[in-house]
């Protein structure tokens, strides 16, 4: 297992935020799944969702997110969001999203994806190779 988290660094931006002045609620699950994406490109030598749908056929909709926000997201502080996988099945991945700035929690996520065949839209399990990058990284 490593002990190091991974963590994702989001610049938000006077554009991401509302008339409160604090980011629109919809950038939120945003933010969150560019850290997943980054999770994937980190520890697939650079093979995110486009190059694991285009190159392998590959395709990980998700069939669940969750959020509980805990303090307003502004763009004061970068947005350190840590991820991690929580759980890996016969079809499915879930993750975990931590989102904090300046030492802040500001928002808790779990998310779930399946495994498919993406041109055949079909369930599949997850790969060798992939089962053998998550599952050591589980906590």
């Amino acid at each position: 297992m490593i002990d190091t988290p991974f963590v994702h660094e989001i610049r938000v931006t006077w554009g991401d935020c509302d008339p409160a002045k604090i980011a629109y609620t919809a950038r939120i699950p945003w933010f969150a799944l560019d850290a997943i994406n980054a999770w994937w490109e980190h520890h697939t030598d650079g093979n995110g969702w486009f190059q694991m749908n285009i190159d392998r056929n590959l395709g990980t909709p998700f069939v669940h997110m969750s959020l509980d926000f805990r303090s307003p997201i502004t763009p004061r502080h970068r947005l350190m969001c840590e991820v991690w996988p929580v759980r890996i099945g016969e079809t499915s991945i879930e993750f975990r999203v931590d989102g904090r700035q300046d030492g802040v929690l500001c928002f808790e996520g779990r998310f779930v994806s399946v495994f498919m065949t993406a041109d055949a839209f079909k369930r599949q399990s997850p790969p060798d190779d992939i089962r053998s990058i998550v599952e050591p990284l589980l906590r």
